[in-house]
C-alpha cells in the first residue's frame, strides 16, 4: 500500500458512502494500541463487521507479494480431519520478517519458488515422487473421472428406445437420470468420510469394481425397476470422482502446481459430461442402448487397471509438530482468539519475545465470544500469529519442474515449525495445565495418521510392487458419523448455502435439458432426430463449457485484482460475486431462448446454440460458486465440496427429474424453460444482499462456530 495521502485519494471509490477499507493513515491508526477507532462502515460496497477488521476469508495483499489471511485468530480449531489438506493446524509468524529464514526452506531447482508444502527428506513422501509419476497418477485418475462424469446423461439420446423396450413413457425414463443423481449425492456423503478414515486408494478401487458390476447389472436388467435400481447403485459407485480427486491433487502437487492440474481434472470431468453422451448416442444408434453399458464396463475395466497400477495411496500427515505451551493463549492457536492489534505496523515489524514477556498481558477470547475491537488497548503489542492457509499462493512461476528441488540447508527431520513465545513458555513451565489437555487431544486425534506416516518416513523408498497394496488400515481415529454429518452443518453458513444453490442450478439446468433431449429432438412432430443426431447436439455445450471454464478463471482473477487494488490491497471473497452478472445474463438467456425456440420449432441450430450459451454461463456459475465458497471458508473446503455436490445431485437433480418431463409434456418447453429462467433470475438476485452483508455473515459464523459444536 502507498504511504501517501495522494495515492489514497486517487484510489478512493467513486461512490460517496463507500470508503477504502485501509488507507495508510487508517492502517497506522488501527496499528496503534490505544486507538479506539472502529472499522469503516463500508468498503467497496461491502458492510464491514462492527467490531473487528479481522474477518476469516479476507486476505491482505502485502507489498512484498505475500498474501496474509486475516481473521485466523477468530477461527476455532478443527475437531476432525478433512479430505482436503487445509493447513489450519499450523502456527507460524504473521509477518514475513519473522518467518523462518528462506535458506532453511526447500525451493524449486532454480530457487525462484519456495515449495509449499515443504516436502520431507523421505523418498516415500508423495511430494518427492518424480514429476512423471505424479502426472501419471493425475492422468490415470482423470481418465476414470472423465468416464464417471459422462454417466449422468449416458442414455439420454436413447430414452425413446428404453421406453419402447420396457413399455413405459419417455417421461418415466427420465427417472434413470434423477435416481442416478440421488445415488451420486448420497455416495459423496459416504465416500468422503470413508476416504478420510481409511485412505483414498481403497475407495477409488472399490468404486471402480462396483461401477463395473452396476454396468453389467444395467445391461442385463430384465425390468425397468431393475434398471432404476442399477442406476442408483451406479451413482453411489461413481461418487468419488466428484469429491476426492481435488484432495488427491492437493496431496501430490505443490501449491504453485495445483491450479494447472486441477484445471486438467476439471476439463476431463466436465468434458466427459458432453463427450460420453455423444459417443453413447452413436452406440445406441448402431447396437442398441444395452450395449452402452457393456462398452462402458470394458472401458471402466481399463480405468481400474490404471488406478491399481498408477494411483497409490497419497495420504501423508503434514501436521507440523511444535512444543506445546501451557499458556492458554498460545496453546489453543486457532481455537483461541488473541486480542492483539493486527494493523500494518504489527504485520511488518517483529517484536521480540522478551518484550512480549515483559508486557505480561495477553487477553484471550474464547471461541463463540465476540472479539474485542482491534483498536482496544491490550497493554501489549506482541507479534500476531499467522497460520498457513491452503489455496493462498506465494509468488509463483507456472510450469517449473520441481523434480530437481533444492535440498540444501534442510535438516533430515520432519518440517517442524515452532512459535518462539510458545517455546519460551514451555521452557519456563508457567501455565495452568491446560496445555496437557490440549496436547493429549492433539496426540489422540493424530495417532493413527502419525503412525502410518512415521512408518513410511523411516522406510527405504517403496518398490512398485509395495505401492500396489490396496489397503493400509485406518489412518485416524475420527468418528465416521461425525465426519459424515459435518457437510450438512455448512448449510447454516450463508456463503455456503448461496454457493450450493448456484452450483446446483449451474450444473442442474444442463441435466434438465439432457432429460428432455429425446422429447424435443427425437419427437417425430418436431426435429425427428436419430439417436446419433441427438448426441451430436452435445458438441455445442461442450464448446460452451470449455470457453466458460477458460474465461471464468481469467476474468475473475482480473476483477479481483482490480477491486483489491482499489480496496487498499484488501481482498474480500465477495469480490468474486461480481462475476454473477455475466452468469445471470447468459444462463437466463440460454434457458428462455432454448425453450422458446424449441416450442416454435425454429431451425435446429437455434435451440442448440442457446444450449451452448447456457453451458457457457453454467461453467461461469459453477466456477464462481466454488471459488467464492472456498475463499470464504478455506478451512472447510473439503466439507464444502461435499455440500455443493449433494445439493446439485439430490436437491436439484433428483427433485427436478420427478416432474420436469411430465411438466414439459403438459405445458410445452416454452413455458417450462421460461419459468426455469425466472427461477434462475430470482436466485442470482440474492447475490446483491450477499455481496453487501457477506462479510458480516462470515464473522457471524466464526462467532457461532457451528462446525466445531458438532
Amino acid at each position: 500500500m502507498s504511504s501517501t495521502s495522494e495515492d489514497c485519494k486517487e484510489s478512493a471509490p467513486r461512490w460517496p458512502r463507500a470508503r477504502r477499507f485501509f488507507s495508510s493513515s487508517r492502517a497506522s491508526k488501527m496499528a496503534s494500541v490505544g486507538d479506539n477507532a472502529r472499522p469503516p462502515t463500508w468498503s467497496m460496497g461491502i458492510l464491514n463487521d462492527k467490531h473487528t477488521v479481522e474477518v476469516p476469508g479476507s486476505v491482505l495483499l502485502l507489498a512484498s507479494h505475500r498474501n496474509e489471511p486475516l481473521g485466523l485468530r477468530n477461527l476455532s480449531a478443527r475437531t476432525s480431519h478433512s479430505s482436503m489438506p487445509t493447513g489450519f493446524a499450523v502456527d507460524v509468524p504473521a509477518n514475513p520478517d519473522a518467518a523462518r529464514d528462506q535458506a532453511d526452506q526447500k525451493t524449486t531447482s532454480d530457487g525462484t519458488i519456495i515449495l509449499d508444502p515443504q516436502p520431507e527428506e523421505s523418498a516415500n513422501d508423495p511430494l518427492n515422487w518424480p514429476s512423471w509419476r505424479r502426472d501419471t497418477a493425475l492422468l490415470s485418475l482423470g481418465f476414470y473421472c472423465m468416464i464417471g462424469g459422462g454417466i449422468t446423461p449416458l442414455i439420454a439420446a436413447g430414452f425413446t428406445d428404453v421406453a419402447r423396450d420396457y413399455n413405459v413413457s419417455v417421461e418415466t425414463v427420465s427417472l434413470t437420470t434423477g435416481l442416478y443423481m440421488m445415488g451420486l449425492g448420497l455416495g459423496s456423503v459416504l465416500a468422503s468420510p470413508t476416504a478420510i478414515l481409511w485412505g483414498k486408494r481403497p475407495v477409488y478401487l472399490a468404486s471402480a469394481i462396483i461401477f463395473i458390476a452396476t454396468c453389467l447389472w444395467a445391461a442385463w436388467s430384465p425390468s425397468f425397476s431393475s434398471l432404476l435400481a442399477a442406476r442408483v447403485f451406479q451413482g453411489l459407485a461413481i461418487s468419488p470422482v466428484e469429491c476426492l480427486p481435488s484432495a488427491t491433487i492437493a496431496e501430490i502437487f505443490f501449491l504453485h502446481e495445483r491450479a494447472y492440474r486441477i484445471g486438467i481434472y476439471t476439463l476431463l470431468l466436465l468434458g466427459g459430461k458432453n463427450l460420453v453422451p455423444l459417443i453413447s448416442a452413436a452406440i445406441i444408434g448402431r447396437l442398441g442402448w444395452p450395449w452402452v453399458f457393456w462398452i462402458v464396463a470394458m472401458v471402466v475395466g481399463l480405468g481400474f487397471v490404471l488406478l491399481f497400477l498408477f494411483v497409490p495411496e497419497t495420504f501423508w500427515d503434514r501436521t507440523p509438530t511444535r512444543r506445546i505451551s501451557k499458556r492458554p493463549g498460545m496453546l489453543r492457536g486457532i481455537s483461541s482468539r488473541l486480542t492483539l492489534p493486527h494493523g500494518a505496523a504489527s504485520r511488518r515489524n517483529s517484536i521480540s519475545r522478551s518484550e512480549c514477556a515483559a508486557s505480561g498481558q495477553e487477553q484471550v477470547s474464547k471461541a463463540g465470544e465476540a472479539p474485542p475491537m482491534p483498536g482496544a488497548d491490550t497493554g501489549a503489542s506482541c507479534t500476531p500469529i499467522r497460520r498457513h492457509v491452503g489455496f493462498v499462493d506465494r509468488p509463483s512461476v507456472d510450469g517449473v519442474d520441481v523434480a530437481g528441488q533444492s535440498h540444501e540447508h534442510v535438516d533430515g527431520s520432519r518440517d517442524r515449525r515452532s512459535l518462539p513465545d510458545a517455546q519460551a513458555a514451555a521452557e519456563d513451565g508457567d501455565g495452568d495445565g491446560d496445555g496437557d489437555v490440549e496436547k493429549a487431544s492433539l496426540q489422540s486425534g493424530a495417532a493413527n495418521s502419525e503412525a502410518y506416516t512415521h512408518t513410511l518416513r523411516h522406510m527405504p523408498a517403496q518398490t512398485f510392487v509395495q505401492q500396489l497394496k490396496p489397503y493400509h488400515g485406518r489412518l485416524n481415529k475420527d468418528k465416521w458419523l461425525k465426519v459424515m454429518l459435518r457437510p450438512f452443518v455448512l448449510f447454516a453458513y450463508p456463503a455456503v448455502l448461496w454457493a450450493a444453490a448456484v452450483y446446483a442450478c449451474s450444473i442442474g439446468w444442463l441435466i434438465v435439458i439432457s432429460e428432455t433431449m429425446a422429447i424435443i429432438y427425437r419427437d417425430p412432430h418436431s426435429y425427428n432426430f436419430s439417436a446419433l443426431q441427438t448426441g451430436l447436439v452435445y458438441v455445442s455445450p461442450f464448446v460452451g463449457g470449455i470457453l466458460g471454464t477458460g474465461v471464468a478463471g481469467k476474468a475473475s482473477d482480473v476483477v479481483v485484482r482490480i477491486m483489491s487494488r482499489r480496496n487498499g490491497g484488501l481482498y474480500e471473497p465477495e469480490f468474486r460475486l461480481v462475476m454473477t452478472l455475466p452468469v445471470l445474463l447468459t444462463t437466463v438467456m440460454g434457458l428462455m431462448g432454448f425453450g422458446w425456440s424449441a416450442q416454435e420449432q425454429d431451425a435446429w441450430i437455434v435451440p442448440t446454440l442457446f444450449f451452448g450459451i447456457l453451458s457457457f454461463g453454467c461453467s461461469l456459475g459453477s466456477t464462481t460458486s466454488i471459488t467464492f465458497c472456498v475463499d470464504s471458508y478455506r478451512q472447510y473446503a473439503g466439507e464444502a465440496l461435499v455440500t455443493l455436490n449433494f445439493s446439485k445431485n439430490v436437491l436439484h437433480g433428483l427433485v427436478f427429474s420427478l416432474f420436469v418431463a411430465d411438466w414439459m409434456a403438459t405445458d410445452g418447453p416454452r413455458r417450462v424453460f421460461m419459468w426455469l429462467g425466472i427461477i434462475q433470475l430470482l436466485l442470482l438476485v440474492t447475490t446483491v444482499p450477499l455481496y453487501i452483508f457477506g462479510k458480516r455473515a462470515r464473522m457471524w459464523t466464526a462467532r457461532k462456530n457451528l462446525m466445531e459444536k458438532l
